[in-house]
């Protein structure tokens, strides 16, 4: 395997899906349950190589193989053919409480999933407070985990999974469960763990971390590993693969005859009127909004707001809070919203286009109205574009 400590060969996973709800059902009607039984792949002809030291990243949509994936290298489940080489001792964090029983305690639960993660007593005894003070639930580890939250039972599982000295560590989704002071707890040790050259192999839907963590990743589509490369590559083809716009729709919940100004459409435009969907952190660009009346109207304002994709605000403004007054509007008219430059990460940025009267509620708002991507050609994290300048004296 040379360098590598991962190493998964022409994998393939299918799964049965069968119609019989109990074991007397599948029995009795034993021919007609084969004859309806219905399967799927979810993971087709995966080759991939992890190497020792790096941290990949598993992305996709919901249902695209991700989890499965994760599982058949942690030996969880088997391959339907092909096979996964693995060398070094790991430590899976796959699903919420996994190797937890409900009925024992915390304390109890420590032990035995250290155990299943191939630490014995003594080493666990050794490993036992500084497992209890990582986690924070101290007062409760004489308490049954049946009666944990969530967030408890991953604190607890995330602390025995990183005390057990892993050389590999597989971590599903895990990281997003948590208040924000143990979530940068995890990401400290994770940190650490890549410092002492530990492997990782991680699955999320929160592709910043993606891009902040990792130094590879990986993108699957309904079982089949479709991209590989850089995070910011992987991402981008993910973006793209999956773009959500919400179309301006100026008929939505309520008649136009109801409100007297509605959003007829939201486009992003280049400074000379061009549609624009992909733009530089340094590009100029424009939002323009189109309104209907339904009669003459005067008092009104127009906001809009840009969002990543995690729903995050990046920034929000409209005519009123600008100082900027809006002349009598009888038909149709068009806002301009007019910046030099969007000084953001690469990502996908979303806009939200709303008006409404100077006092009182929103008479039409439109969610996901349009989007821009921005592009970068530098490795930046956050959501600012700042680039800097640099110097270095001696």
């Amino acid at each position: 395997m040379s360098s590598d400590v991962i190493r998964v060969h022409d994998v393939s996973k299918q799964f049965r899906l069968r119609n019989d709800k109990s074991l007397k059902e599948r029995l009795v009607n034993r021919r007609a349950s084969r004859e309806h039984e219905n399967s799927f792949w979810a993971l087709r002809d995966i080759d991939l190589s992890v190497p020792a030291g790096s941290t990949v990243g598993f992305v996709g949509h919901n249902g695209s193989g991700k989890s499965t994936l994760l599982k058949v290298i942690g030996g969880i489940l088997a391959p339907t053919s092909g096979y996964v080489e693995r060398r070094g001792r790991l430590a899976a964090l796959l699903e919420l409480g996994a190797g937890f029983h409900g009925d024992l305690t915390g304390r109890e639960n420590v032990f035995l999933n250290a155990s299943l993660l191939g630490m014995s007593q003594k080493q666990t005894e050794r490993y036992f407070d500084a497992i209890v003070d990582f986690s924070g639930i101290g007062e409760f580890i004489d308490t049954q985990v049946k009666f944990y939250s969530s967030g408890m039972y991953v604190r607890l599982a995330f602390s025995v999974a990183v005390h057990v000295d892993p050389e590999i560590l597989l971590v599903d989704e895990v990281l997003a469960v948590g208040d924000e002071p143990f979530q940068r707890k995890c990401l400290e040790r994770i940190r650490r763990f890549q410092a002492e050259g530990r492997t990782i192999v991680l699955v999320t839907h929160a592709l910043d971390q993606v891009r902040e963590l990792c130094d590879r990743a990986v993108m699957l589509d309904h079982g089949r590993m479709v991209e590989e490369g850089t995070p910011a590559q992987v991402i981008r083809a993910f973006r793209e693969a999956n773009e959500e716009v919400v179309a301006a729709d100026a008929d939505a919940e309520v008649a136009s005859g109801e409100r007297p100004v509605t959003i007829s459409s939201v486009r992003v435009t280049g400074a000379d009127g061009t549609p624009l969907i992909t733009a530089g952190p340094d590009e100029p660009l424009e939002i323009r909004i189109a309104l209907e009346t339904a009669r003459p109207v005067e008092d009104y304002v127009v906001g809009v707001a840009l969002t990543d994709h995690m729903e995050r605000l990046v920034y929000g403004t409209n005519t009123h809070l600008l100082g900027i007054a809006t002349p009598r509007v009888d038909g149709h008219a068009e806002v301009r919203f007019s910046v030099d430059r969007l000084p953001v990460v690469e990502g996908q940025y979303f806009v939200t286009a709303a008006v409404h009267p100077v006092r009182g509620p929103e008479w039409h708002r439109v969610d996901r109205a349009a989007v821009v991507r921005v592009r970068t050609t530098i490795q930046e994290d956050g959501v600012v574009h700042l680039a800097p300048r640099i110097e270095v004296t001696t």
